[in-house]
């Protein structure tokens, strides 16, 4: 006698569990997820060596008087009608702001723009140099592999070495670098604009060889046919492949940047970072957390303008 027929979540069940069970088991992966787990529960005990102290009645009392006194506007402590209060702080808010932070949010700004102009001249200037199908003995060239890797070896010597040089500039961070050249430069906006342009302009050019290297072949394989040079190909004939996806990392980098900028502040350029350190030293803690919150609300209108122009690009 045949069996009653599934229902249809029960068909679909068993096919789930089929698909579970026929899956690719891999040994190795599963002894390396148990071995970082393993790892990472030793070096939170290594650096938590007591982790019931993490909530100590200290700490606990720390945290009650930071969320309760400290973080709250100066207007808003104490008692008294409510909405007094409330407009006293609007006017303690508007007058910090006029004061400073007008002027901090600006310059965060202008250092963020300064630094990925000069990054993005940077990655434009040399990412093809990266590109390994463009700086190559033949480019785009469908000749036979005897020919195509004849007379490579210096080509190759030149992208390892702009492929190397944007490492040592991205492996350096920001932060390190606006320290060394604030030596140089003093106290200006411009170790933070360098610092900035420096570490961005390694990860975009990286990118942006990455980028070259991906776009469709057959256009730039034409122009190498017709005898275009490869300063030709490299200057009319990629850009218009290849600028696209490379604008789209652009923007994705603004924003990171923006955001480095006002950290770069806390060395001493007069910008959001530098009025939260201001905050800091003085024990201010709601200015500091206005700062901080300015900063915030940049990073998303910069996050909200840029998803609209890669919207655009895509």
């Amino acid at each position: 006698m045949n069996a009653a027929p599934l229902p249809p979540a029960a068909r679909e069940w068993n096919t789930i569990a089929a698909l579970r069970r026929a899956r690719p088991r891999s040994r190795l992966v599963r002894a390396s997820a148990l071995v970082l787990a393993g790892l990472v529960a030793y070096s939170w005990y290594q650096t938590l060596a007591a982790p019931g102290s993490f909530l100590s009645p200290r700490r606990q009392a720390n945290l009650q008087r930071f969320l309760t006194e400290e973080a709250l506007p100066a207007p808003l402590r104490g008692d008294g009608p409510l909405a007094p209060r409330l407009a006293e702080t609007a006017s303690w808010a508007g007058d910090l702001f006029m004061s400073r932070g007008a002027e901090a949010l600006l310059a965060t700004l202008a250092i963020a723009l300064a630094a990925m102009a000069l990054a993005g001249a940077l990655a434009l200037i040399s990412a093809p140099l990266g590109a390994r199908t463009l700086f190559t003995a033949r480019p785009f060239d469908a000749a036979p592999p005897d020919q195509a890797t004849s007379g490579a070896f210096p080509w190759r010597l030149l992208t390892g070495g702009a492929r190397l040089s944007w490492i040592l500039m991205r492996a350096i961070p920001e932060y390190i670098w606006a320290f060394l050249l604030l030596a140089v430069l003093g106290p200006t906006a411009w170790p933070a604009v360098l610092a900035l342009a420096i570490h961005n302009g390694g990860i975009l050019a990286r990118l942006g060889a990455d980028v070259a290297e991906d776009v469709e072949r057959a256009p730039l394989a034409a122009l190498a046919a017709t005898g275009a040079s490869r300063a030709q190909i490299a200057a009319t004939g990629l850009p218009p492949l290849a600028l696209p996806r490379f604008l789209l990392l652009f923007f994705y980098r603004f924003e990171t940047c923006v955001r480095e900028a006002t950290v770069l502040g806390l060395l001493g350029v007069l910008s959001l970072g530098y009025w939260i350190q201001d905050g800091r030293a003085r024990q201010h803690t709601d200015e500091m957390l206005f700062f901080v919150l300015l900063g915030a609300l940049l990073v998303i209108i910069v996050d909200a303008l840029s998803a609209a122009v890669r919207g655009r690009l895509r």
